[in-house]
């Protein structure tokens, strides 16, 4: 069964995907994401699991066809397969193409069979290094060895995993194509990411930050990449990798901006819904939420908030740009 959705922007594109931070909080710190200390949510002020349930079954009746949840590190929330066994439903009456997440791995040896049997047949992976104390220094907090152990668990299960990549100007540039080739021989997919002005963080982003036509320029003198019209639902463009049989995806919201396309908007875990990534404007849909039992409060919430979906966004780093284009972290919206 396939529906298509109701939720249509002023520029015309078609709402059909949808992501949901389940949670602010991640047991790593990484350094491109978020401050060391950082100060999180306090619980009282989060959806619950039900009132997060009951929120992605509207978008669902209005045409959302692809559900990805996010964090912070979504299987840090307590309960969080509670919530993924209930959306399950979706998937067996057809409503729902595809329920995935984006993951650090950190508990997938944990909850990768779990989450199979719930009907997730793919997941993202953010890995920026397989060196194990570079890995230690970019995430603060993270254990290679774990994640690795989780990434094993979820092939084990059965779960299609793609490793997602921020590329980092000095830190692992060079270490990019032997990741490649270390993803593509295990038979998963990789993108590449460039680092977003978003949050507070303590370094310098233009330190950071690597354009990734710089990054496939680089590429291209060790691999034949072929530009291809696969697509997940998300922003990536994807190239295959001659020498590797495995595609490469780029994510590039500064140097070449996804948004003609885009069909997705973002939920916090607090229930506000941001219809760009890049820009602040947001609708608060957890006071109509809680103020009805019925959803027709929520959907016209909905509805108008969509009618307010900007073009696209107008990231910016450089040197005179000193402060975040974005005020919130990452890990507030969801990735």
């Amino acid at each position: 069964m396939s529906t298509v959705s109701s939720m249509i922007d002023p520029f015309g594109r078609a709402i059909d995907y949808l992501r949901v931070s389940v949670t602010d909080r991640c047991d790593f710190r990484c350094v491109y994401c978020m401050a060391e200390d950082m100060t999180f949510l306090p619980k009282r002020d989060l959806l619950s699991l039900e009132e997060l349930d009951r929120l992605c079954t509207v978008f669902i009746e209005k045409g959302v066809r692809r559900l990805r949840l996010t964090g912070g590190e979504p299987l840090v929330r307590k309960n969080i397969m509670h919530l993924v066994r209930e959306l399950s439903r979706h998937l067996k009456s057809g409503s729902l193409d595809e329920l995935t997440l984006t993951t650090n791995g950190s508990q997938l040896e944990r909850f990768a069979g779990e989450l199979a049997d719930c009907g997730v047949k793919r997941i993202n992976v953010s890995i920026d290094t397989l060196d194990p104390e570079k890995f230690r220094s970019i995430t603060r907090w993270g254990h290679l060895d774990r994640v690795m152990r989780g990434i094993e668990a979820a092939a084990a299960a059965g779960l299609k995993v793609k490793l997602n990549t921020v590329a980092l100007k000095g830190f692992n540039e060079a270490e990019i194509p032997a990741m490649l080739s270390w993803a593509h021989g295990r038979g998963m997919d990789m993108t590449v990411i460039e680092t977003m002005p978003l949050g507070e963080i303590d370094g310098d982003r233009t330190d950071q930050y690597l354009p990734l036509s710089q990054l496939r320029a680089d590429l291209e003198k060790r691999f034949t990449l072929t530009d291809i019209p696969y697509k997940t639902g998300g922003p990536a463009r994807y190239v295959e990798v001659a020498e590797t049989g495995g595609r490469l995806g780029f994510i590039t919201p500064m140097t070449h901006n996804f948004c003609e396309s885009c069909n997705r908007v973002r939920i916090t875990c607090t229930g506000t819904l941001f219809m760009c990534l890049g820009q602040e404007d947001a609708a608060d849909l957890r006071s109509p939420l809680r103020a009805s039992e019925g959803n027709d409060l929520l959907s016209g919430a909905i509805d108008e908030a969509i009618s307010r979906k900007p073009k696209g966004h107008d990231f910016v780093i450089d040197r005179r740009t000193r402060r975040p284009a974005v005020s919130r972290h990452m890990s507030v919206t969801g990735g």
